[in-house]
């Protein structure tokens, strides 16, 4: 019984409570796109605490190191293509890009393709889902024929 529980804890303790998984490191600005009071405010505070900077939101216009979108089903698919590219263009040197949806199961949680085509639209390849917390998956984009040095 309590190595399931252990298996269990393991399995939930992935990019929410090491943020380094995915892919910013100390120092690095992260840019959080479609913010709302439905976040899961572990995931951004385990990435304020390894960068050692706050995020900035959409409204920021310089370079960034890295950049996280929350993303909910009913949001406009083609809007998410959009969003994608908007936080491509201010996103240095192909740093780390991700998608945040709630999981199967969970109000808001999209399609299982919805990510995927509007990745495909903006240009992008989409990785396989990351469990980011109980509630949220975390979906890696990288532009077509590029590789992540992180």
């Amino acid at each position: 019984m309590f190595a399931g529980v252990a298996i269990l804890a393991n399995v939930n303790q992935t990019a929410s409570e090491k943020a380094e998984e995915f892919g910013f490191r100390a120092g690095d600005l992260v840019q959080e796109w479609l913010w709302d009071d439905d976040v899961d405010d572990t995931i951004r505070e385990n990435i304020e605490t390894l960068t050692g900077e706050e995020l900035v939101d959409e409204e920021y216009d310089s370079a960034v190191d890295g950049a996280i979108i929350w993303w909910r089903d009913g949001d406009d698919e083609d809007g998410l293509s959009d969003t994608i590219m908007d936080a491509y263009a201010v996103l240095g040197q192909d740093g780390p890009l991700w998608v945040l949806t709630p999981k199967p199961g969970r109000d808001g949680a999209p399609g299982a393709n919805t990510v995927q085509n509007a990745s495909k639209t903006a240009g992008m390849n989409a990785s396989t889902p990351l469990t980011v917390s109980s509630d949220w998956n975390g979906i890696r984009l990288r532009a077509f024929g590029k590789s992540s040095n992180r």
